[in-house]
């Protein structure tokens, strides 16, 4: 298999799509379309999200040959090997409501010449009322720190300076390992600050409720770490955030700002902000 740009004719199209909102579906929906048109003899495949929440109507799609769920993207080699064999198996779904496997996907490099992004979170535990995420994704499932470190050690190794951790529910790293094991996001970005040859370490997505004293003082004290928060506050009305199931009031959120100034000299806080929510007044 050779990857090419989207542009040229390929024989196989693999689309990873999103539905984090109904946008999101319709622009999963026009790829595949535009996928197929483009060459109507390729093989097109949806991956991702949106193969979580409609299946059905995918299976119906003509221009969709194969489908495959998250936590099952490794076996899109061994999809398309059946496919071109001539077998009947279109599909590799799960159903994650009860799955606690973390999908092992391994990378040792990147488009970016500098800058690696590592997954280390999958799903997601909170029910935010608008959310679809934890049935797309599951419930919250952490890579173990030893295969984190594994990894970011082959990458210095490669040359990249800096890494960024990710995850869905990137605050909620180690809630489903053994308590006495005692690991969660800290101790994870402690264990990665260790890796020599790797000088700036970021972070993902934070849920506000994890901004500390000793959390950020924790990460004060790491010279390797770049003091950037985003922190998705969603809504500034403490109704709102109740309607919206946010387990935190804008007073905590506001108390943690602070914490963050309190410890960094001008730390960079950024976040996002849902407009017009159902209740809402103008």
């Amino acid at each position: 298999y050779e990857i090419v740009s989207f542009e040229e004719k390929a024989d196989v199209y693999v689309i990873n799509t999103c539905s984090v909102t109904n946008v999101a579906d319709k622009k999963s929906r026009q790829m595949l379309h535009r996928a197929k048109a483009k060459n109507p003899d390729a093989v097109v495949v949806a991956a991702g999200c949106y193969v979580q929440a409609a299946a059905d109507k995918l299976r119906e799609d003509a221009a969709v040959d194969l489908i495959i769920g998250n936590n099952r993207k490794a076996d899109l080699v061994p999809l398309l090997e059946a496919w071109f064999a001539g077998k009947e198996i279109r599909e590799s779904i799960t159903d994650l409501a009860g799955s606690n496997e973390y999908e092992k996907l391994h990378i040792n490099k990147q488009a970016e010449h500098t800058r690696a992004f590592i997954k280390v979170q999958d799903g997601c535990n909170q029910f935010c009322s608008y959310c679809i995420i934890p049935y797309t994704r599951g419930r919250v499932r952490s890579r173990r720190p030893e295969e984190v470190v594994a990894e970011v050690r082959e990458l210095a190794a490669a040359g990249y300076q800096e890494v960024v951790l990710t995850g869905i529910h990137l605050s909620s790293y180690g809630v489903d390992f053994k308590e006495e094991e005692n690991e969660n996001l800290l101790s994870l970005i402690r264990q990665v600050h260790e890796v020599e040859g790797i000088r700036r370490i970021r972070l993902g997505s934070l849920e506000p409720r994890i901004i500390t004293d000793d959390f950020a003082k924790a990460l004060a004290s790491m010279p390797k770490f770049c003091p950037h928060f985003h922190l998705s506050l969603q809504s500034g009305c403490d109704e709102t955030l109740k309607r919206m199931n946010r387990h935190y009031t804008t007073e905590e959120y506001a108390a943690g700002c602070d914490i963050l100034r309190r410890y960094f000299d001008n730390p960079a806080i950024t976040t996002d902000v849902i407009v017009g929510f159902p209740g809402e007044t103008e």
